[in-house]
């Protein structure tokens, strides 16, 4: 028995593991999306998506509670024909292959933009998809124990707001809400695009100890994703001006470049490199979703040979697009997408067990007569 098999998750690792995921390179556009989309205060509205995303992380529960702890695959293949399953598991694996091949692409950019502006960014992405994959061989403790690792050491930089604290005025965080903003429904589900990563626990179930009240653990760490994002967000609107925020690409990086210490220039690129760490667990859970379900579609291939199939190709499509609105444009698409997953399967997964529940019942009555 390997260490996979024999290892449960904890509550903490559960949490950790959860905050990670949703904690990404979005965190920078954030403030910018939030002046375009909702106008003044629009910092405000973090705590509406992060109310969203508790009732799917509810929905989540719902399905593990009513299937006893089955993993969605047994769920499925109880009620839907294997040639109806393959194609809907490829699907969901393109999909989420493509979402953490293109998270990685945006980090590596903007990583190039800001601080080697003549090297070629897929010589950075292949280092990062080698460090994803020897992830992915590790298994899923494994990656939430690195995950619990890493957390460390990007936590502390939430502490490096304090020193906006003297630039901060409250006059910017006006008594107008949402005024001056341009709503657009595409332009939020790219805002909540940076609350997904939560809906991978669907495919955790077979990794939870029985024990583990791991939807507690999920809307904690989806709660201190959302604590994250509102302060944030509040301190980038107290800083700039609504005209500012509009007009800038990546306000938090511009903030952090103010942070001054006199042993070391560029200071922000020091810290955009720890949020590599937060990053990295983003792609790594979506890649390794894409891997849960080439399973299924393959059972007879190694985890390993499947793992490297997945990077192997994740690379070669990251050539395409080459620039940061391609990169953009394609994860919109993406992220509008992994949305309807998020709510739509754990809702069908609902409809299939109730009705898997009462043919249960329908058939111990009739042996009970």
């Amino acid at each position: 028995m390997n260490s996979e098999t024999r290892e449960k998750l904890s509550p903490f690792h559960t949490t950790i593991l959860v905050y990670m995921i949703q904690t990404g390179v979005m965190a920078l556009i954030l403030p910018q999306l939030l002046a375009e989309t909702f106008g003044t205060n629009g910092w405000i509205t973090v705590l509406g998506f992060g109310l969203i995303s508790a009732v799917n992380i509810l929905l989540i529960g719902a399905v593990y509670k009513l299937g006893k702890g089955r993993s969605i695959f047994q769920i499925l293949a109880q009620s839907i024909p294997k040639f109806v399953l393959v194609p809907f598991y490829l699907a969901i694996a393109i999909n989420c292959g493509m979402l953490g091949c293109l998270a990685g692409k945006e980090y590596i950019l903007i990583f190039q933009m800001y601080a080697f502006p003549t090297t070629n960014p897929m010589e950075f992405k292949l280092i990062m998809d080698i460090l994803v994959f020897w992830l992915l061989t590790k298994g899923l403790y494994n990656i939430s124990k690195a995950a619990t690792v890493f957390f460390w050491l990007f936590a502390w930089m939430v502490l490096l707001l304090f020193f906006f604290y003297v630039d901060f005025n409250w006059s910017r965080l006006t008594p107008f809400l949402f005024k001056g903003g341009h709503f657009s429904y595409l332009e939020s589900f790219d805002i909540y695009s940076s609350f997904l990563g939560y809906e991978i626990l669907l495919l955790a179930f077979g990794y939870m100890n029985q024990r583990t009240k791991f939807v507690k653990s999920a809307l904690i760490g989806n709660g201190m994703t959302t604590l994250t994002y509102f302060y944030l967000s509040m301190i980038t609107f107290g800083i700039y001006s609504l005209g500012q925020l509009k007009n800038k690409a990546f306000p938090v990086l511009e903030m952090l470049a103010y942070i001054r210490f006199p042993f070391m220039e560029r200071m922000e690129n020091l810290l955009y490199g720890f949020i590599l760490f937060t990053s990295l667990f983003s792609i790594v859970m979506y890649e390794w979703c894409a891997l849960e379900m080439l399973k299924q579609i393959f059972p007879k291939l190694k985890s390993n040979f499947l793992a490297f199939i997945v990077m192997a190709i994740c690379y070669l499509i990251a050539f395409i697009p080459d620039t940061l609105n391609e990169v953009g444009d394609w994860l919109s698409t993406l992220s509008l997408i992994e949305c309807g997953i998020a709510f739509g399967l754990p809702v069908l997964l609902i409809i299939l067990l109730m009705f898997q529940n009462m043919g249960s019942s329908s058939s111990y009555e009739k042996n009970a007569n």
